[in-house]
């Protein structure tokens, strides 16, 4: 039976309420001792005189579902999590706004930290998804993760 890879995207900003409802969910889940998450924000920066006023996120869907399902899979591997779901924006989204939401549970909060530290840090090296910085006055670069 092949596991079906879940799709992480979606499209525009992660709005506060979808991060609220999914933290909500995970009540009745009594096994779990400690959640952590991380939110990837768009920011202002300031590049060449120029202000970044929104990032246009595009990816290789299949390739990236891929790399988040493999990053997921070696994460369950490593530590001892009850949960983990990964949500990251495709389209505009604007500064201020949210762009990848990590969202891992386990029974102790050591590994919830280290955990969260291993996926972020793998998206950002291994996903591609790629990111347009579009300026306030309506040029553009694309995006360096570092």
């Amino acid at each position: 039976m092949e596991k079906k890879i879940k799709n992480v995207f979606i499209e525009g900003a992660i709005s506060p309420t979808f991060i609220a409802d999914s933290i909500a969910h995970h009540q009745h889940k009594t096994q779990i001792g400690a959640h952590d998450i991380f939110l990837g924000q768009v920011r202002a920066d300031e590049i060449e005189g120029r202000t970044v006023s929104a990032i246009e996120y595009t990816a290789y869907e299949e390739m990236a579902n891929l790399k988040f399902h493999e990053i997921r899979e070696r994460a369950f591997a490593e530590f001892d999590l009850t949960c983990m779901h990964i949500y990251h924006s495709l389209g505009q989204v604007a500064v201020g706004q949210l762009c990848l939401f990590v969202f891992v549970s386990s029974p102790h909060r050591k590994v919830a930290f280290e955990a969260i530290r291993f996926v972020v840090e793998e998206i950002k090296s291994q996903v591609p998804v790629f990111g347009k910085e579009l300026f306030e006055d309506n040029s553009y670069q694309w995006k360096v993760n570092t």
